[in-house]
């Protein structure tokens, strides 16, 4: 599966969609960030990187931490993570 052509495909539809939304004014670490800033990674389970945008730019997670941490707790719950 060539996945840097579909990060690269996908990276040029979301370029196109930036214009339409808003930074988020309310959280201090997210209003001091360009709004024309995106970038993404895979890394497959071989190890291998691919990446488009400002993958390698360090940026604040916020809500996106309790995906992570949902991913944590699943092996240990599973399925019962929902109840």
């Amino acid at each position: 599966m060539n996945y840097q052509a579909i990060l690269d495909e996908i990276h040029q539809e979301v370029l196109s969609l930036l214009p339409c939304g808003t930074v988020a004014t309310y959280i201090p670490q997210l209003a001091s960030v360009s709004p024309q800033k995106f970038g993404m990674a895979v890394q497959t389970v071989d190890g291998e990187m691919f990446q488009v945008g400002q993958a390698l730019e360090p940026f604040s997670i916020q809500n996106i931490s309790k995906v992570y941490t949902l991913t944590l707790g699943f092996p240990f719950e599973g399925d019962n993570i929902w109840i």
